[in-house]
């Protein structure tokens, strides 16, 4: 295809406006609802186009499910009077302790 060094493609983005940067990262998380996104060794490139920043990410990546405290199991468990087989059972498949709750008090 083309032959372009790095410094070409860096003084031809700088033409268009455009400016990048590497960052240096252990891992990048991001935080969702239904459980966490979890990428390994990044290599992250930051440009900043017309004043928008935008973000690349490239790594080893695993999602988390969020994990309940003991705290959080008796909470609903004594809203609920469910139990704690049920009420883990509940919060897994929601992922959000109201909802658990409005789910095992019907």
């Amino acid at each position: 295809m083309f032959n372009i060094s790095t410094r070409q493609m860096e003084k031809m983005m700088a033409q268009l406006g455009i400016k990048s940067e590497n960052i240096d990262a252990k891992r990048v998380i991001i935080e969702r609802d239904e459980g966490n996104i979890i990428i390994e060794n990044p290599q992250i490139t930051k440009m900043v186009i017309q004043g928008n920043e935008t973000f690349q990410i490239v790594g080893e990546s695993k999602i988390e499910k969020i994990k309940f405290s003991e705290d959080d199991i008796k909470l609903v468990m004594e809203q609920t009077g469910a139990s704690r087989e049920v009420v883990e059972k509940t919060l897994n498949e929601t992922n959000d302790i109201a909802e658990a709750i409005l789910k095992l008090k019907k």
